[in-house]
């Protein structure tokens, strides 16, 4: 066994490897066992687990949430309305795939205190590395504007005398003021309650209900269809949940981590000494961002294939009509359907507030790392320029994609496809990063990651071709 599969099964029965240096601050084991424990000491090891606690609820549990984004709840939609209970099984199949997925990125950037970019810069040639950002910057843009234009569509709910180039530009100053100027963790503790709105979906689900075991069924057992809508759609899920943001921004902030900690100076600079311990909190902080994410999903499908799919709406266009889907929550109140409004655009917002500087900081980072720049969004502007105008200038661009004529929603649909193509050849380099012995040492991938990361990749590839095929045979 490697050492990397025996630290895989130590951690799966909860065994750790004893720590190379036990002792801290030159005491001896007999020294410190004479200690007494006065009510002091009990105060901080009460506390010392209280943080420990905390740091469960970290950039994993960012990562699922903004995943959970206006892209992905308009493709959701629309995969409820579209095909009723024909794709809710993806939910539980990609759970798995979501957390290898993500812990693998987290490890690297962990273990490394480099980001993505950074580690293929020192791994590959220029030729690799930039075609590869270029494609995460690209899709990335594409989805800052779907985002921004759901975010206004939202606001027009209530407003719909309110131009579109207002709401836009206002959330767009709001997004870059933000971002720049408040530490990024401040601003998800103000977020964080915004996205509780989308739990809304699950209460709706409870309410529509239906046959449960029709749709326990439904959940467990893959449902295929040979044509070009839903191969496009098996593709936009697929894209809009295993995102290749959220690899970039998962192994960066996971380096950001270091630095907070004090194990590197600056990410990049410096190898960070890595326990076991750290690598339990950071896959314990995975596994719960991604159950999170990942029952959103089902309850979003599941709402929509109740409310919609049922009575006929099977294409969603609008934000009315995708707000549509929480009516039978509200029902029983009166104007229901404004009320439904309500609660659909609070989760857009707070979902595209919360994803939005996800999206534009893993490009900057990504660009950050392949050039040498100094990033992080712990730093100020004039610490890290750089940085930081790559995020306004893929914020500005993203705002210009709101002025082509597309559909918001639709826009978010197209996002989340490209999304989908882009991950493959991401997902192909990520697995080759996460079994190289010379990056991660003893912390490479152990035989159940390696197994559940080539399958996801697998099916991500296939799925890929098969939409193209279907659509050159329309």
């Amino acid at each position: 066994m490697t050492e990397s599969e025996d630290d895989d099964y130590n951690l799966a029965n909860g065994k750790t490897k004893s720590p190379e240096n036990p002792l801290a601050d030159n005491n001896t084991e007999s020294d410190i066992s004479k200690k007494t424990i006065s009510g002091k000491d009990k105060d901080k090891n009460s506390n010392s687990k209280l943080r420990s606690v905390s740091q469960i609820f970290g950039p994993g549990v960012i990562t699922g949430a903004s995943d959970d984004d206006p892209s992905g709840i308009a493709t959701y939609s629309q995969a409820g309305a579209k095909f009723g209970l024909g794709m809710i099984w993806l939910s539980l199949f990609q759970l798995p795939m979501m957390i290898v997925v993500q812990e693998m990125c987290a490890r690297i950037g962990l273990v490394t205190g480099k980001g993505l970019a950074g580690v293929m810069r020192s791994k590959y040639s220029k030729k690799i590395l930039y075609p590869v950002a270029s494609l995460l910057i690209i899709a990335n843009t594409i989805n800052i504007g779907a985002d921004i234009g759901a975010l206004a569509a939202a606001i027009r709910l209530f407003f719909p005398a309110l131009p579109v180039i207002a709401s836009t530009l206002s959330f767009t100053v709001l997004i870059l003021v933000a971002e720049i100027f408040i530490p990024y963790k401040n601003y998800v503790k103000i977020l964080k309650y915004l996205t509780l709105s989308l739990f809304a979906y699950v209460q709706t689900a409870i309410f529509v209900g239906g046959n449960w075991e029709q749709i326990f069924l439904a959940s467990i057992i893959p449902h295929l269809e040979f044509t070009p809508a839903f191969a496009t759609m098996l593709v936009a899920v697929l894209g809009t949940t295993i995102s290749p943001y959220l690899f970039f921004w998962q192994a960066s902030e996971e380096a950001e981590e270091d630095v907070v900690q004090n194990k590197i100076d600056d990410i990049g600079k410096g190898k960070p000494k890595i326990s076991i311990k750290d690598i339990m909190i950071m896959k314990e902080d995975i596994a719960v961002g991604m159950f999170f994410s990942i029952f959103i999903t089902w309850s979003i499908i599941l709402t929509t294939a109740g409310s919609l799919n049922v009575n006929g709406i099977t294409n969603i266009e609008t934000a009315d009509q995708a707000a549509k889907a929480l009516e039978p929550l509200v029902n029983a109140f009166p104007n229901a359907g404004f009320i439904a409004k309500i609660i659909f655009a609070f989760g857009i917002i707070g979902t595209g507030l919360l994803a939005i500087p996800v999206l534009a900081g893993a490009s900057a980072y990504a660009l950050s790392d392949s050039f040498g720049w100094s990033e992080g969004l712990g730093k100020k502007f004039k610490q890290a320029k750089q940085f930081y105008a790559v995020i306004i200038a893929s914020t500005l661009i993203g705002l210009l994609i709101n002025f082509v004529g597309i559909s918001p929603i639709q826009a978010l649909i197209y996002a989340a496809v490209i999304n989908g193509v882009v991950a493959v050849p991401m997902l192909f380099i990520i697995m080759r990063i996460a079994n190289d012995k010379k990056i991660l040492e003893g912390k490479t991938n152990g035989l159940f990651s390696n197994v559940v990361g080539w399958i996801t990749f697998g099916v991500m590839g296939i799925a890929t071709v098969i939409m193209f095929l279907t659509w050159s045979t329309k």
